[in-house]
Formats: C-alpha cells, sequence, structure tokens
C-alpha cells in the first residue's frame, strides 16, 4: 500500500448543521438527499484526510433511514475511515438528529462508502493502510472487509449473469 500507515481516528471528520426550510421535503421534514449530501461530504472529507489527497465517491451501499429529521433540527454527521484496501477505502458514517427544544438526540441513518484516491493525472493511486487502533475500530475493520467480499461477489455475479446472455 501507499505510506506508512495511518490511524483511523486521525480521518475522523464531524459536520454539523442546523436544518432549515431550504432542506424540507414536500411532507415538511428533511430531505433524504440534504441528508446524503452530508453523508458524502464528510465520508469525502475523512476519505481525503486519509490518503492525503483528492478521493472521489466509488460506491454507496445501502443507507437506511431509520428515524425522520425535522426542520430545526441540530444535524451531526461522524465519517471515519473504516478500512483500506489498495487505492480504495471504505468510510462508515452515522448520523445524528438533536431537537434544540427538547435535547433528544436520535440516530437517523448510517451508511458505508467507497472512495478511490486519485493522483494528479485522474488515475488511481495507493492509499496507507489503517491503523485500527481500538476494539471498536478494529470490528468495523473486519465488518469493512466482509463488506467488500461481498460487494466483489455482487460485481462478479453480475458480470458472470451479463456474459451468459449476452448483454454487456
Amino acid at each position: 500500500m501507499g505510506s506508512d500507515p495511518r490511524s483511523a481516528s486521525a480521518s475522523e471528520v464531524v459536520l454539523v448543521r442546523q436544518m432549515e426550510v431550504p432542506d424540507a421535503n414536500l411532507a415538511g421534514n428533511v430531505h433524504g438527499g440534504t441528508i446524503m449530501k452530508m453523508v458524502d461530504t464528510a465520508a469525502g472529507l475523512a476519505a481525503a484526510k486519509h490518503c492525503g489527497g483528492l478521493a472521489v465517491t466509488a460506491q454507496m451501499d445501502e443507507m437506511s433511514f431509520l428515524e425522520p429529521v425535522y426542520l430545526g433540527d441540530l444535524v451531526t454527521v461522524r465519517a471515519m475511515v473504516n478500512e483500506a484496501f489498495r487505492t480504495s477505502m471504505e468510510v462508515g458514517v452515522r448520523v445524528e438528529a438533536e431537537s434544540i427544544s427538547t435535547g433528544r438526540t436520535v440516530h437517523t441513518s448510517s451508511a458505508y462508502l467507497v472512495f478511490v484516491a486519485l493522483d494528479r493525472e485522474g488515475g488511481p493511486r495507493e492509499v496507507p493502510a489503517v491503523l485500527a487502533e481500538t476494539e471498536q475500530q478494529r470490528r468495523r475493520q473486519h465488518e469493512a472487509r466482509l463488506r467488500r467480499e461481498a460487494r466483489l461477489a455482487r460485481k462478479r455475479a453480475i458480470e458472470e449473469a451479463r456474459s451468459r446472455s449476452g448483454d454487456s
């Protein structure tokens, strides 16, 4: 891999923003796309911190919206690199919303994103390994490897199905 390993915690990014009227959807809650953009931004910053340069979103795994986010809520998005592969990194993101009036905080969504580090010419470049320092970081690192295996297996299965049917 790239340079010396870097600690997972060194990549941590926390974004906090109050949700306002332009963030609303037709139901009057915060639009899922607003949350997804915050997730992608935080994850991209975490990936860039880890690899020390430009990284682009290659994939977003399933993102579940567990609880609604309301106008006026304070949204906190936490992102950290879980694992690095040769040129890619998996970033885990957790979103929480806090009601300023009641103080109630809820876990609203989570997502895993894959970023690829780019060199000056726009091609993939190697990234540093992730040094997991806590038990929780080691668990996240292990689970990231499992998710990567699942992504690669799904990709192979789709390619095989397309080759059998003649689609490309």
